[in-house]
C-alpha cells in the first residue's frame, strides 16, 4: 500500500542559465564541482528509472500505489531534462562534460539496460533487481533532497539563485516522492536479501562515479591550474555546511538497512511542499 500522502503530478519548470558562472558557488570551485556531477549522472539515470518503471507498471496491483508510480515517472522525466538542459552552458563555459556523460550513458543503457532473457523467472528477476536498485538509490536523492533544501550555508555563500532553485526544486519533489521506490519494491518483491544486495551495489556505484565525476570537472575546468578533486576538500566542504556531512552520510547507511526502515521517516513533506509553492522556477520565474 503507498503511504504517500499527496497525489504526484509532473510540475513544468524554466530555469535561465544565461547568468550562472562556471563557479556557481563563488570561490569553492570544489563544492560547484562535486555538486555539479548531478547534471552528469541524472538525465541517464532518470531515463533509466522511468524506462524501468514502464516495465513494471503490470506487476502492480494496489491502483494508489500505481497513481503514485506513474506521478513518480512524470516527475523523473521532468528532472532528467531540467538537468540536461545545464549541460550546454557548462559547454559555453569551457567545461564540455561529453566524455563522462557517454560513460554514464553507457553505463544505464547496456549495462542496467535491458537484456536479452528467456521469458518468465529470468526475466522477472532482472526487472526486480533494478527495482531494488532504484529503491536504493531513492533513498540517496532523498537524502541529498534533504539536505539541499535545508543547507542554510550555500545562501550565506552567495551561491547562483537559479542553481539553487534548480536543486532545490528537484530535492524537494525527491522528498515528496520519497516513499514511491521503496514501496514499489516491497510491494513487488521486498526481499531483505535483495534490498541488501542491491544497496551495496547502489551505494559502490554512486560513490564511484560521484569521485569520478568531481575528479573530470575539477582536471577540465579551464580556470584551475592544476585542478585535483580530493576527499579532504569534500570534508571541509561537509563541516562548512555547503556539503552533507561524511558523518551524516555514514548514518544513511543503517537506517536504510533496517528491517524497520520506510522513507517516511526522512525528511519532511510539509517544508517540500512549501518549497514547491514558492520556487521561481516551478512558477515560471526562473526564466
Amino acid at each position: 500500500m503507498s503511504n504517500t500522502a499527496t497525489k504526484l503530478k509532473a510540475r513544468n519548470v524554466a530555469f535561465d542559465w544565461s547568468r550562472t558562472p562556471l563557479h556557481w558557488v563563488p570561490g569553492d570551485p570544489s563544492t560547484t564541482h562535486t555538486i555539479n556531477v548531478l547534471h552528469l549522472l541524472l538525465p541517464a539515470g532518470e531515463r533509466w528509472f522511468v524506462h524501468v518503471y514502464k516495465q513494471v507498471l503490470p506487476y502492480i496491483h494496489d491502483e494508489r500505489l500505481r497513481e503514485d508510480v506513474i506521478g513518480f515517472i512524470g516527475q523523473e522525466a521532468v528532472h532528467s531534462q531540467a538537468h540536461d538542459d545545464v549541460l550546454p552552458q557548462l559547454k559555453r563555459l569551457g567545461l564540455d562534460p561529453t566524455p563522462y556523460t557517454a560513460q554514464v550513458d553507457w553505463l544505464f543503457e547496456k549495462l542496467l539496460g535491458d537484456r536479452t532473457l528467456p521469458p518468465g523467472r529470468a526475466q522477472r528477476w532482472w526487472l526486480m533487481e533494478r527495482v531494488a536498485l532504484i529503491a536504493a538509490i531513492e533513498h540517496y536523492t532523498a537524502f541529498l533532497g534533504n539536505w539541499v533544501l535545508n543547507a542554510k550555508a550555500l545562501d550565506d555563500r552567495d551561491a547562483d539563485p537559479v542553481m539553487l532553485d534548480l536543486l532545490r526544486w528537484h530535492g524537494a519533489e525527491e522528498v515528496e516522492h520519497r516513499s514511491v521506490a521503496f514501496d514499489l519494491f516491497m510491494h513487488v518483491d521486498g526481499g531483505y536479501r535483495r534490498r541488501v544486495r542491491t544497496w551495496a551495489t547502489a551505494f559502490s556505484a554512486l560513490v564511484f562515479l560521484w569521485q569520478r565525476g568531481t575528479r573530470f570537472f575539477m582536471e577540465n575546468d579551464p580556470t584551475l591550474l592544476d585542478g585535483k578533486a580530493s576527499f579532504r576538500e569534500f570534508h571541509r566542504a561537509g563541516r562548512e555546511g555547503v556539503l552533507p556531512t561524511t558523518g551524516d552520510m555514514v548514518r544513511s547507511i543503517p537506517r536504510y538497512l533496517s528491517r524497520a526502515y520506510h522513507p517516511s521517516q526522512e525528511g519532511s513533506t510539509a517544508q517540500a511542499q512549501a518549497y514547491l509553492a514558492g520556487s521561481p522556477g516551478v512558477h515560471g520565474k526562473g526564466a
